[in-house]
């Protein structure tokens, strides 16, 4: 909060590009939605890109770290009126820090009084339901901790989709946090989320060091271990859908990494709830088209593109997420097929 609200007055000032990666195209039903946000919420916005899967009609959509709302407001709008989103976030002070896959980041001046991320949010559900023509609010936002999503009030197996901006890294107990996302998804369900990842285990002097924290890189999980949390915990192995490198611009936070050769990268990943009654083996599908913004192509990750009508070999994996989850009225789905490719680390 420290590093954020007081250290950094504009985009510039950060040393490294954690929080400007650029990310896939946005479809334009994202761009339109993101033109309906209010002014406040989209200055209150210190995060960065948006992490936004596919199909998210009448969903119930969580977001860890939703800080003034944007990205809430903008899934409201994907969701639809039958849909709910969820917010839920720490901070108290006026400033959040999400880096992530990034469309732009930018810091400016404060433009509206000091309140807290989520009251900013709470304060313009009424203005976002009226401009979205909805005869009830489909959102809320919640003060509290990732960690400890009981504590909010959120019950096993109530959400299809968790989604988070790069606050991962800022926890200190990343299985904890994985492990309450599994916990509130229901059988299916996705967690899609970006966040920075290193090539090797950080030292104790990164771990520790205040603006590599702030930098979003000193809490940075290293990838392999992304794979064995992620088996822990019971979500199927990650698919790493995007990828970019992490340039370190400040000489002296250069020497304090080292010359090991560690090496960032911000990376989006989903990881699905899958019940062990889906499980059948490898499979052919043939995506039937007609997701919005995805209409004739769907890119699920870095393995498997999907182009409608085209038979598709899958691996037992992917065949048990594809029939288990949102996406299985989108593609038919039928038993047999060559494995596919095996999984992308990010690095």
């Amino acid at each position: 909060q420290d590093y954020y609200g007081k250290e950094l007055q504009k985009s510039e000032d950060l040393k490294t590009n954690a929080c400007v990666t650029l990310a896939r195209p946005l479809p334009k039903v994202v761009r339109d939605a993101l033109e309906r946000i209010h002014e406040e919420v989209v200055a209150r916005y210190y995060g960065c890109g948006l992490v936004i899967p596919e199909c998210l009609a009448s969903c119930r959509i969580l977001d860890l770290g939703s800080g003034s709302g944007r990205d809430c407001y903008v899934l409201s709008q994907l969701a639809g009126e039958q849909g709910h989103v969820t917010g839920i976030d720490m901070t108290e002070s006026q400033v959040w820090c999400g880096a992530g896959a990034s469309l732009h980041h930018s810091i400016p001046p404060p433009l509206f009084p000091s309140s807290s991320q989520v009251e900013v949010a709470k304060k313009h559900i009424a203005y976002h339901m009226d401009k979205f023509g909805y005869q009830k609010p489909n959102v809320e936002f919640l003060q509290g901790y990732m960690e400890n999503l009981g504590d909010a009030g959120l019950a096993d197996e109530s959400y299809d989709i968790v989604i988070s901006n790069c606050v991962i890294n800022l926890a200190p107990d990343k299985r904890t946090v994985l492990q309450e996302a599994y916990r509130v998804l229901k059988p299916g369900g996705e967690m899609y989320f970006s966040d920075v990842y290193a090539s090797q285990c950080l030292s104790e002097a990164v771990r520790k060091h205040r603006v590599l924290w702030g930098e979003c890189l000193a809490g940075a999980l290293y990838w392999r271990d992304l794979y064995s949390i992620a088996k822990e915990v019971g979500f199927s192995p990650p698919c790493l859908v995007t990828a970019s490198p992490i340039t370190i611009g400040d000489k002296e936070l250069q020497d304090i990494i080292g010359e090991g050769n560690c090496r960032f990268v911000s990376a989006t990943f989903r990881l699905f709830k899958v019940p062990e009654s889906s499980r059948a083996g490898p499979g052919q599908v043939i995506y039937n088209g007609g997701i919005s913004g995805h209409e004739r192509e769907l890119v699920f990750d870095a393995n498997f593109t999907f182009k409608e009508g085209e038979v598709v070999d899958v691996d037992a994996e992917m065949a048990a997420i594809l029939r288990s989850s949102r996406f299985a009225e989108e593609f038919l789905i039928r038993a047999g097929g060559a494995n596919a490719a095996a999984p992308q680390g990010c690095c």
